[in-house]
């Protein structure tokens, strides 16, 4: 099966909604049992799905924001990891510097860089759809629209621009962070399929 190159809005907007099937678990700090569980279990997968969320700023000639929260996905459980209470402390850390687990992202340097402002380590183990899935014909490079092209899904980029430093996290926004990352992995799966053919 080819994939299509492009695609278009009217396109998009025609498919099913992607949701993620499993748990999302909120990581609030490095001191608490679900950071512990959370790192035990991603260190157990040969591939998650790997994205990050900046708090938008609308004025211009001002500062980035600091990246605000790092989402990690198996199959059945995403991990949403609040950076500015978490860091990445040193077992988060071996867990990106890990060549055995696959990281699956979209434009992965530019979110590896922000995650460095928290802490320096040697990123290992990544795969950039952006380069990826080029090799398949596919000219798009927003997981939106690569997600309608590979998994024939729709991702909903409603919560994009919202306060990802809010005090509370919406179940919105929950839902979106976590099928950001866990739409990856699956991309990645299905492209590696296709080579398996």
């Amino acid at each position: 099966m080819a994939f299509a190159s492009t695609v278009t809005v009217d396109e998009i907007e025609a498919l099913e909604v992607a949701s993620f099937p499993g748990e999302i678990t909120v990581v609030p700090n490095a001191h608490c049992e679900e950071f512990d569980k959370a790192i035990e279990y991603l260190s157990s997968q040969e591939v998650i799905g790997f994205d990050t969320e900046t708090k938008p700023c609308f004025v211009p000639k001002v500062p980035r924001n600091k990246m605000a929260i790092l989402q990690l996905s198996g199959a059945d459980r995403a991990y949403i990891f609040r950076l500015q209470q978490v860091g990445v402390p040193p077992k988060l850390a071996a867990l990106l510097g890990n060549p055995k687990v696959l990281k699956i992202g979209a434009a992965v340097h530019d979110d590896i860089r922000g995650l460095q402002e928290y802490r320096r380590f040697i990123p290992k183990g990544f795969v950039d759809l952006q380069r990826l899935a080029p090799t398949y014909g596919i000219e798009e490079k927003s997981v939106r629209k690569m997600s309608a092209i590979i998994l024939k899904k729709r991702v909903s980029k409603s919560q994009q621009l919202s306060n990802w430093e809010s005090s509370h996290l919406s179940d919105a926004q929950l839902r979106y962070a976590a099928i950001d990352a866990w739409i990856c992995r699956e991309m990645y799966y299905k492209l590696m399929a296709e080579s398996a053919e």
